[in-house]
Parts: C-alpha cells; structure tokens; sequence
C-alpha cells in the first residue's frame, strides 16, 4: 500500500492559496483516477484507488498545515505504513513558480508541515514531492503571501506544475522513483 498525502489547510478560506497546492494536487489525482476524497479516516479525508496493482490511499489531513504531523503520524501508525510507501506532496516557496522537486529522503527545510510531520514520525526517510511557489519577486509578508491565492496569469503555469506532478506521483507508485528524479528534477513547467 502507498498513501499520498497533500498538505494544506482545511476549509473554503484556504482552498485556493498557495500553501495548499498539495490539496490541489492530491483532488486532481483523485478527479483523474475516479475516486473522490471524503472519507473521514485517520483526522483526515481519504479516498482509496488502485495504481499499478496497489493499493494507494489519497490523503488530506484535517488538522491545519502547522500540526500535519499529528494526522499523518496516526495515518502512518494505524495502516503499519513503512516510511518510505509515504509521499507527502507540499508547495515550497524556495522553488519557483513552475518547478517540481522530488526526493527520497531529507529534512523539512524551513516548511512548519513538513517539520510537524519529520517530528511525529521519528524520520526524514519519506519521499516527497515539492511544488514550487516562489513568487517572481520577493516582497511583503511570506506568511500572507503563502495565504494567498494564485494570480489569473500563474493559473496555467501552476496547471502544468501539477500536472507534472500527477505524473512524477505515477512512477515513484511504479516503483521508479529515479526516473521521476531524472526527469522532473530542474525541469520546469513555465516553458
């Protein structure tokens, strides 16, 4: 079993910020696999699907980005889920608009749900997914930036992001996390 698990805030007011692009990414999967993701498990709304033989459960924790460890930890813990069946899916503001990252393994950076999760979990050995936000200049407020939703001209570059994503997220489930590595690492999606 996998489980993936998009991080963001709950509620209407958040639903379309920046912080949330791992939501986004998360029900695009579930519209594009036919499940939808409402089932309430583990403090988060659930959806299970099957990829490539598996079975893979689409996550969105409920209990606010800064305490996603807290929902992921039980979620982890309650399934018996090896670390590395876990892909966490989150924006990162040191990326830019239009590029993805993917990784094995590491530490949470300077992203609060990311070290919720490192801390409740005892590892840094998950793979993840990060969805660049960055904007083209920086300036004002961080916080009320990543609380913001995407301007109208973002819209089609953050489309194509997390389309690239959707699919880095089908190889690593195919077990080919080194050529989702290879080929979405330092790509970027503005071009």
């Amino acid at each position: 079993m996998w489980a993936v698990v998009g991080l963001g805030n709950p509620g209407r007011r958040y639903a379309d910020s920046r912080h949330n692009v791992g939501f986004m990414l998360v029900k695009e999967v579930a519209d594009a696999w036919g499940v939808s993701v409402k089932k309430a498990r583990f403090r988060s709304k659930t959806a299970e699907a099957r990829r490539d033989g598996e079975s893979v459960l689409l996550v969105l924790p409920q209990t606010y980005m800064n305490a996603s460890g807290e929902a992921v930890g039980e979620l982890v813990r309650g399934l018996r889920l090896e670390p590395e069946r876990l892909i966490v899916v989150y924006d990162d503001i040191d990326l830019p608009l239009g590029e993805i990252r993917i990784r094995k393994d590491g530490g949470p950076g300077t992203h609060k749900g990311m070290a919720s999760i490192v801390q409740d979990l005892g590892t840094k050995g998950f793979p993840r997914v990060r969805i660049g936000i960055r904007p083209e200049s920086e300036s004002g407020d961080i916080v009320r930036f990543v609380l913001s939703p995407f301007r109208r001209a973002e819209r089609p570059v953050l489309a194509r992001s997390l389309g690239d994503a959707r699919d880095a997220l089908e190889l690593i489930i195919a077990g080919r996390m080194d050529a989702a590595m290879n080929r979405y690492n330092g790509a970027s999606a503005v071009h």
